[in-house]
């Protein structure tokens, strides 16, 4: 190895001794890396430090453990040692997982798109030793392309440049700090008066919108490369579940209070919400984008009819998609997508979730048995005698599929799942891909033989997984496994839903700090890192919301109302909205000193709707007019100009405003803990309402939720529900007929 400090004649490298640093770090992105000669350092104060110390620019790479491409450009340059000496001798090298940093993904990719016109990972953006970028694109080639030059020939012009032209360097990099703090939106929200009124209007609008865009020869929403849209498809069901009513119901508030007016849904809407979500739920769940042995959907699709996954897997994608699976089950489905079907597909994710994303307590040091939290993903390449290959762990030919069942079954399953020759994967093989509805003696046939393909495949090299725990993905989590256990009538995915709030708990919630803190990620049961950013507290409380209405334990009421309000001091405390708390000085100075606030969903709900929604929860089950304001005024704010524009974007604020517009309602549970009681508890958690939201009430808890307070047993001493809106209730019910009824009479 040559020595850094004088290869290419740079200047000396004060870091050189330290070498690459990336070696303890709880991302398994960062850890891939630390074997490279390249000196990577974490993002943080003391690699810029070095970098103003030494008067050299950053090279700042931003990935994730399961990009194909990051992969790729690790081995084909990061793993080279005359590009390493380069870099090491001209540059800072700083190496960022975007799961682990997404507010430095966020920034350094507005600059990226602005000077090339493309995004993606990995990214390669060029900074000034403040955190100010210069220069970005994605992915360079060891060698000069058709369009694109060679990562070597980059980083000899940035140096040129650097040490050639620096005023015009930081004039550049001025302009697009201003360019990007003016892009970010003006949120300012008013945090007290009288909530917003949402107009009901726009939800029906966002359906004909979404309607537009609709592939319905394939489902889902537009061309390739193709996403799951788990928030939209949320939103599609919450709206399907609203039925028609008469005009004057829409009219009729609730007497004596300021509740909102029943929310109806014109009957052709609703028609149309209930059969895009279904034609696009069927079409994932029989294609390629759904793993058909082991369960668990892929990131996308590269191709328009689900064929051809990019195989990566997420804990993000499978926590939303399952509970959008239960939520489709719940609300009965369809004579084309049954309810039965994606009941079975939601306990296949399930079971993936937790076999092979789970955490044991050796992995996450708990003190539990089971599951105790969830990884963030499985890598899209499969190292096959050392070489990354993606998607080698899912593929088949013929002739392995003739070669392990017999002629006959290898065939009819090669033409029942279009394995062919050559593949749709290179010459390598095919996923497995029925593209429709299994039924009659093929369904026989796959039920026959699939769990020998399954014991066959589990014998092959595995994709790697990175076991870095995220809190709010984990939240996601939360809130799936405790719906889908309620729906799905298995108590054991509640109780790991509880093992895994429960190392939120312990391990990223720190109540000591100020009025709370929420860690972002932890690694072998330590926290490690930045503070949670938006969307963990958020996406955190709507789990532990939903946790508490299926178990009725109190405990996740409190700690959820504790992040919340945590939250609204971290992020919403100065009449704005903001999706970090200035964890690092250098992501300020990039966006032109502004705080960054993301409107639109990505792969994720944004932060903004997520905190809406919990908002609306919180204020039903506490009746706090200060959380249902800022809730309201965040929908206001937002909602208009995305719900009918860029309603793709925008799912988790319109199925928020469905809940909210729902009025919501809300249902108290209350009296003795017995079988009576457990009936009506249940005939709630299977009600598709938008709107609703259940407390019930716990004989452990040292102080009722609010929405239970001064009620109690009938005068038998029987349990009974009271359903609610705006805090204002009607008579109690104890009968599950009695449920049916009023829900039917309040928007169900």
């Amino acid at each position: 190895m040559r020595d850094p400090e004088t290869a290419d004649g740079g200047p000396p490298n004060p870091l050189s001794g330290a070498s690459n640093a990336l070696a303890a770090e709880p991302s398994a992105y960062l850890r891939q890396h630390a074997g490279n000669p390249v000196h990577w350092q974490p993002f943080g104060d003391a690699a810029f430090a070095a970098a103003t110390a030494r008067d050299v620019p950053v090279f700042l790479s931003i990935g994730y453990a399961a990009c194909h491409w990051c992969h790729v450009m690790a081995h084909e340059s990061f793993e080279d040692q005359d590009t390493a000496d380069y870099l090491n001798a001209h540059f800072v090298s700083i190496k960022v997982d975007r799961e682990e940093r997404p507010d430095v993904d966020a920034v350094y990719m507005a600059a990226t798109q602005a000077i090339s016109g493309e995004g993606g990972w990995p990214m390669s953006v060029f900074l000034l030793p403040d955190g100010r970028p210069f220069h970005a694109g994605t992915y360079f080639p060891p060698r000069p392309m058709p369009g694109r030059p060679s990562f070597r020939q980059v980083l000899e012009a940035v140096s040129e440049a650097w040490t050639e032209r620096r005023g015009a360097v930081e004039a550049t990099a001025a302009t697009l700090a201003r360019g990007i703090a003016a892009s970010q939106p003006a949120a300012a929200l008013r945090l007290d008066g009288p909530p917003e009124p949402l107009d009901a209007a726009l939800l029906g609008e966002a359906v004909a919108a979404l309607s537009e865009s609709e592939d319905e020869a394939h489902g889902g929403f537009g061309g390739a490369p193709k996403f799951p849209p788990s928030a939209v498809l949320e939103f599609l069901i919450r709206h399907a579940a609203v039925p028609p009513a008469a005009a004057e119901a829409a009219g009729s508030g609730t007497a004596g209070s300021d509740a909102a007016a029943p929310d109806t849904a014109a009957p052709d809407t609703a028609a149309a919400a209930r059969d895009m979500a279904g034609r696009t739920l069927a079409a994932m769940s029989r294609s390629a984008l759904f793993d058909q042995l082991d369960g668990g959907f892929a990131r996308y699709s590269v191709t328009r009819d689900w064929s051809v996954p990019h195989f990566e897997k997420m804990l993000y994608d499978n926590a939303q998609l399952l509970r959008v699976y239960a939520h489709w089950a719940r609300l009965g489905g369809t004579p084309e997508y049954p309810a039965a079907e994606a009941a079975e597909i939601a306990g296949h994710t399930a079971d993936w979730l937790l076999s092979r994303l789970g955490l044991a307590p050796d992995q996450a040091t708990g003190p539990d048995t089971g599951v105790v939290a969830l990884a963030s993903s499985l890598d899209a390449d499969t190292v096959v005698d050392g070489v990354h290959t993606e998607g080698a762990s899912y593929l088949w030919t013929p002739g392995e599929l003739e070669s392990l069942l017999g002629p006959a079954d290898g065939a009819a399953v090669a033409a029942l799942m279009k394995v062919r020759t050559p593949g749709s994967v290179g010459a390598d093989g095919s996923p497995l891909h029925p593209g429709q509805e299994i039924t009659g003696g093929d369904a026989a046939l796959w039920q026959r033989v699939r769990p020998q393909l399954a014991q066959a495949r589990s014998g092959r090299p595995q994709p790697g997984r990175d076991d870095k725990v995220v809190a709010g993905w984990n939240g996601l989590a939360v809130a799936a496994l405790a719906d889908a256990g309620a729906v799905l009538a298995r108590p054991e995915l509640v109780d790991a839903a509880e093992r895994i709030a429960a190392y939120l708990e312990r391990v990223h919630w720190r109540p000591e700090d100020g009025p709370g803190r929420l860690m972002r990620v932890s690694h072998d049961g330590a926290a490690r890192g930045i503070g949670g950013l938006l969307e963990d507290y958020a996406f955190c409380a709507e789990g532990l919301f939903a946790l508490y209405a299926v178990t009725g334990r109190t405990r996740w009421y409190e700690l959820a109302e504790a992040i919340l309000d945590a939250a609204c001091g971290r992020f919403a405390a100065d009449g704005s909205l903001k999706d970090a708390a200035g964890e690092s000085a250098q992501v300020t100075a990039a966006q032109g000193g502004r705080d960054s606030l993301e409107l639109f969903d990505s792969a994720a709900p944004s932060g903004a709707a997520a905190l809406a929604g919990a908002l609306v929860t919180h204020s039903a089950l506490s009746g706090s007019s200060e959380h249902r304001t800022l809730a309201a005024n965040i929908l206001a704010l937002l909602l208009p100009p995305l719900a009918v524009r860029a309603p793709r974007a925008a799912g988790w604020l319109l199925a928020t405003g469905q809940a909210a517009l729902a009025g919501p309602v809300e249902a108290a549970v209350a009296g003795p803990d017995t079988p009576e009681r457990a009936a009506l508890h249940r005939e709630l958690l299977l009600s598709a309402s938008p709107g609703l939201v259940v407390a019930v009430q716990d004989a452990a808890a040292s102080r009722p939720v609010p929405l239970l307070r001064g009620r109690g047993a009938g005068p038998d001493g029987a349990p009974q529900v009271f359903l609610c809106r705006g805090m204002v209730c009607d008579l109690p019910t104890a009968s599950v007929e009695g449920i049916r009824a009023r829900l039917a009479t309040m928007s169900s």
